[in-house]
């Protein structure tokens, strides 16, 4: 009797260890309720860009700062960089860490003449000329975070300012009759520890970069909440949130910050005003709601929301007319570059109501809840018969033929493909990207990313920005330059409606765009059933020759891989976790 009990035990173990992980059991999440840690990393500059004065007088061995710190006084005082101040012209350095960080500025400092604090004069810059700017005298601001500041240093000791979107920093010797010695400048960074768990790779380099640098932008906003951009906007934006949930998806996996940022902005919006102040800002959190659960699983979450997701749509059902067209209220609003064009703002909020119903009746399914759902899809019927024109602007016309209101090929055909540079914007140039895919442009689409996208990096980017037009590029100096004389100043000399001149953001995580599209349209990876319990692998490489990548699923990684062969056939492999249903187009 014994052995047979210890038989059945070993059967159990058995069992158990061979049966399939459960959804939401990720690979890796920092913790296993899916929170990860925010950390502080020390990053030495990289360079000395600049020095107010070379001939050895005022300043002298700035490159000492280059050498990696400790974030440590010490008595010995070796190989320090000195700055002596003058009545004439106050000594400063400007440094490159490299690439955009969110964080502050750590500076440790030796044993200065006198033990009084010495005066400087702190200022950050996503762009070396917003480093070597002034608040007082130029578009630069200090709005959300702070990017310039008049500080005291302590004698042999440490100090950290900050935080802010920055990769240069600006140091100003104010007081004119002192000599500061500086042992370490070094900037914190302030990021979210997390593996990039999805990835692409292709033969294409600048593909790869701009996949990786949406990834980065995202992952830079990834903070207590989801931030729209690290220097300016650090607020939870919900429709700024979409692209930005999409690439965490792509890219992470679950992670805490989205369901946290989704929640704080329903506790503060209560019904019937709009999230954010903005109708489609309320749809969008439905959709991201949508998507979360899609790719999650995570009925027990959705289910929290319920309640207060049907209220809102019965909130934007009230806004519709016997004829089918939208009436919302508030401020009514796609993206800035379409907000002179009210016609195309009116179509993209009337195509956002027919994705909003449709995702209200599949969540109504989710619940059995079948009069609501037949009820939801006899809206959208009745939003369907009113379909108003794009009126020429290619958010609106993307957003239609994504809501089943305008044929994909059509839409493409005539307006999405037609100068297809121009009315392009880092935020809804996503689902331009998304239409163009519908319409089997596959090619036109990606040389989208490389020309739009990958201007940015041409200018020295290394995230993506809150906007930006081709047009800049014409006789632009880099961001990662002082002005040529004869350059102009992307940074300082464009931008609209709320993001003129250095109040633009240049790490703006609605811009991260191509790095979903990517993952979905190239590598081909689409999630079929919730939890990702069944995907669809169906690849469209362009004019690629071979493309591979990873997914992150509650069951594991998927990894993918299609190469054409000799006769342009598209050949692909996929290794994924049990679980998972694979199915092929």
């Amino acid at each position: 009797m014994i052995r047979f009990f210890i038989l059945v035990f070993i059967l159990a173990i058995l069992t158990a260890c061979s049966n399939k992980p459960e959804p939401n059991t990720w690979v890796y999440t920092g913790h296993q309720d899916g929170r990860s840690e925010i950390v502080n990393k020390p990053l030495s500059p990289v360079r000395i860009m600049w020095l107010s004065d070379s001939t050895g007088n005022s300043i002298r061995n700035a490159d000492a700062l280059l050498s990696e710190g400790i974030g440590q006084a010490d008595l010995v005082g070796s190989n320090l960089c000195t700055m002596v101040g003058n009545k004439n012209n106050n000594p400063a350095i400007l440094l490159d860490f490299g690439k955009e960080i969110h964080g502050g500025l750590e500076i440790v400092t030796g044993m200065f003449q006198e033990h009084l604090p010495i005066k400087v004069k702190i200022t950050f810059g996503e762009s070396a000329s917003e480093a070597m700017s002034s608040v007082e005298t130029s578009t630069a601001t200090n709005d959300h975070a702070m990017r310039d500041f008049e500080l005291s240093l302590p004698w042999l000791g440490k100090i950290q300012v900050g935080n802010s979107g920055f990769r240069f920093v600006k140091i100003e010797l104010l007081d004119t009759d002192r000599i500061l010695l500086l042992k370490e400048v070094r900037a914190i960074k302030v990021f979210r520890d997390i593996p990039y768990l999805g990835s692409f790779t292709s033969n294409d380099e600048r593909l790869n970069e701009i996949w990786m640098t949406g990834a980065y932008t995202v992952h830079l906003n990834m903070q207590e909440y989801l931030w729209d951009g690290i220097k300016r906007d650090q607020l939870v934006w919900v429709g700024d949130m979409h692209p930005e949930v999409m690439t965490i998806l792509s890219v992470f996996g679950y992670n805490e910050v989205v369901p946290k940022s989704l929640d704080m902005i329903k506790s503060i919006t209560s019904l019937p005003r709009w999230m954010n102040g903005i109708s489609s800002y309320s749809m969008w959190w439905i959709l991201v709601l949508h998507e979360w659960y899609i790719n999650t699983g995570d009925l027990e979450y959705l289910n929290k929301h319920k309640d207060y997701l049907f209220e809102l749509l019965a909130v934007l059902e009230s806004k519709i007319d016997e004829s089918g067209k939208e009436n919302l209220d508030g401020h009514r609003f796609l993206d800035w570059p379409t907000s002179p064009n009210p016609q195309a703002v009116h179509a993209g909020l009337q195509a956002m109501m027919v994705k909003t119903f449709d995702a209200g009746a599949e969540i109504a399914g989710i619940f059995n809840e079948i009069e609501k759902k037949e009820h939801y899809l006899n809206v959208v019927s009745l939003l369907k018969q009113y379909v108003p024109s794009p009126n020429g602007n290619k958010s609106a016309g993307a957003l239609l033929a994504l809501a089943g209101l305008a044929d994909f090929n059509a839409m493409n055909d005539t307006l999405l493909s037609v100068d297809s540079h121009s009315g392009i914007s880092t935020f809804y140039g996503y689902y331009v990207l998304n239409a163009r895919a519908e319409a089997g442009d596959f090619l036109g689409a990606m040389n989208l990313i490389r020309d739009y996208w990958g201007a940015m990096l041409d200018l020295g980017a290394t995230t993506f920005w809150e906007d930006f037009d081709l047009a800049w590029m014409e006789n632009a100096a880099r961001i990662d330059e002082l002005i040529p004389e004869g350059k102009i100043d992307v940074h300082a000399t464009y931008g609209d409606y709320c993001y003129v001149g250095f109040r633009h953001s240049l790490c703006h995580g609605w811009a991260s765009g191509p790095t979903a599209w990517m993952t979905r349209y190239v590598l081909g990876i689409k999630v079929l059933e919730p939890g990702c319990k069944k995907i669809l692998i169906d690849p469209n490489l362009g004019d690629l020759e071979w493309a591979k990548g990873t997914y992150p699923t509650p069951f594991g990684i998927i990894s993918v891989k299609h190469e054409k062969n000799n006769e342009g056939k598209v050949i692909t492999s996929v290794d994924a976790p049990r679980g998972i249903e694979i199915v092929y187009k």
